[in-house]
């Protein structure tokens, strides 16, 4: 199939604030309930139901499920998808990636006589369903390939997809075959990740088309007839508290979305449809890294914490007499990579101009301003195709060596050039990585400008068509290197064919590794079940199997 690579006219995701507000008053809510009085108008009020479940706060704005789109790659969405829309592999023991057995077996089909492609026929669970009842069938992964595919039209960002040639599935099916590209396809394990596959009947229910009408639009791509139901996967499944749509937010995996609560928190439920083993706590409340931390911890209701810094502020306050606090703090160098991605139009629009950039970057003072801003030890990055963590990164330090340190002159080259910087912010790390970053290209006579903003993405690297131009000509963002670009798996017997693509890479420089991301992980102590995880979808991977043995109070 033709793969789209258009530029996109879409440009802002549509979210709106969430409205604050008060607790209600005990006698309010005996009024709403038909029980009113005299005795009543002196209780007190209410504690939200949120702080009588389950807390688990990520670091991270709650924005979206639909981790497929460049918004909810860019705000992480996966570590809130990743039990409402599982992918089709989840970490294994050592972080090896293993089929998801509730949900699909896998096989990997033998070369077609005279054919060099390789082929993958995937068979879902016969009693896998959505919350609503309908079952999960191929077209909701031929939906995610679609849109995979056509960046502009759906403002998604899962550039794996491209390697597919040819997605076979029989309209409802329950399997479906991928035939990849020649010499792609290597790393298809990571395709159809968490929050990736969205309820295709769903989206189609709200386009106001047929399962059969969607599905025939998808096989030809015809992006006109699809054009309502691009708008609605990308913008339908905001978490936004006046705008989560329960039509749309049905889940495949062991939870659900119960509600959004006042400040933002998304409150799960067991999903009673879940096809697997019912999950251990019935409700878990997913806090934005916004909410009060140490309000959370003082109500009880803060168990599992991915954290911003190794030491938050709250923390001291947590501990006893001994000076012993309640959460065990687990400092990790992240699997994911702070990285600049470049715009491929404006300042970027030649290799040259993106190679005089890149020399001006020191890679070792930005990992080091990331390091003073989490607390966190982590190391400069100088691959794309493998995590700092992983061990394959040592056989090809070669190449990251030929890129250390700075080259002033070269950077030389695009004196008097201003870059504008983006990321979603407020983010102290980021901004002070982009201040280093600064501080770097300024001798070299490049201003660096900061451009983070609420609703930032990679989506806004693509031309802007009243502008002719990207709105920035950077990203700041966490990469995932093991789904960015298309090579061999990153294990040493492929040691070769990576030093190949990491050089290739280097000299069309569609991106700068600088450093990788820092995570800290505070888990109670009275909590068990919790595997610490670096990876998209975070430590919540296996939220299903936490479980808490000092119960919550609900007052």
């Amino acid at each position: 199939m033709l793969k789209s690579k258009s530029s996109s006219s879409e440009r802002h995701w549509g979210r709106k604030a969430i409205a604050s507000c008060v607790s209600a008053l005990a006698l309010a809510a005996s009024a709403c309930s038909g029980q009113g009085g005299e005795e009543d108008s002196s209780s007190a009020p209410q504690e939200p139901e949120s702080y009588g479940y389950f807390g688990y706060q990520v670091n991270s704005r709650l924005a979206t499920t639909n981790a497929g789109t460049s918004f909810g790659d860019a705000t992480s969405a996966g570590l809130l998808s990743t039990r409402l829309y599982p992918g089709l592999f989840v970490p294994g023991p050592s972080g090896e990636l293993i089929p998801n057995a509730d949900l699909v077996e896998t096989e990997e089909l033998p070369p077609v006589a005279g054919s060099d492609q390789r082929s993958v026929q995937l068979t879902l669970e016969e009693d896998a369903v959505f919350s609503d009842g309908t079952p999960v069938t191929c077209d909701d992964y031929f939906l995610a390939y679609v849109a995979g595919t056509h960046p502009a039209e759906f403002a998604s960002h899962m550039p794996l997809m491209n390697d597919i040639a040819d997605f076979s599935c029989e309209p409802q099916s329950k399997t479906f075959t991928l035939t990849f590209n020649k010499d792609q396809g290597q790393r298809w394990r990571h395709m159809f990740g968490a929050g990736t596959v969205m309820p295709a009947h769903a989206l189609a229910k709200k386009s106001e088309l047929s399962i059969e009408e969607l599905n025939a639009a998808l096989t030809v791509e015809d992006m006109q007839a699809l054009a309502p139901v691009a708008k609605e996967w990308r913008y339908g499944f905001s978490v936004a508290e006046d705008q989560l749509d329960p039509e749309l937010q049905v889940s495949f995996g062991p939870y659900v979305i119960d509600k959004v609560g006042d400040e933002g928190e998304i409150i799960l439920k067991a999903n009673e449809k879940y096809f697997g083993d019912a999950p251990v706590e019935d409700h878990v409340v997913v806090w934005p890294s916004e909410a009060d931390a140490q309000k959370l911890a003082d109500k009880g209701a803060l168990r599992v914490v991915d954290a911003a810094s190794e030491n938050p502020d709250w923390l001291d306050s947590t501990k006893d007499e001994a000076g012993e606090s309640p959460y065990e703090v687990t400092p990790m160098v992240g699997e994911l990579t702070d990285t600049l991605t470049l715009a491929e139009a404006g300042v970027f629009a030649e290799p040259w101009a993106r190679e005089s950039f890149a020399a001006c970057v020191d890679q070792q003072a930005v990992a080091q301003a990331s390091s003073a801003a989490s607390g966190v030890e982590v190391p400069p990055v100088y691959l794309r195709t493998v995590s700092a963590t992983n061990p394959v990164a040592g056989s090809l330090e070669k190449v990251g060596k030929d890129h250390q340190g700075t080259d002033l002159a070269k950077a030389g080259d695009l004196n008097g050039t201003t870059i504008k910087v983006g990321y979603l912010g407020p983010d102290k790390r980021y901004a002070a990585m982009v201040e280093q970053l600064r501080a770097s290209c300024e001798p070299a006579g490049i201003t660096i400008e900061d451009a983070s903003a609420e609703f930032m993405s990679q989506h806004y690297l693509e031309m802007d068509p009243e502008t002719w131009a990207p709105t920035v000509a950077a990203f700041l963002g966490p990469v995932d290197p093991q789904t960015e670009y298309s090579t061999v798996e990153s294990s040493m017997k492929n040691s070769a064919e990576l030093k190949k693509t990491e050089e290739a890479l280097w000299k069309d420089v569609p991106s700068i590794p600088l450093s990788a991301q820092p995570r800290v992980f505070l888990v109670r102590r009275d909590v068990e079940g919790v595997l610490p995880y670096t990876g998209v979808s975070g430590i919540g991977w296996n939220m299903d199997r936490w479980h808490s043995t000092a119960p919550t109070d609900k007052e």
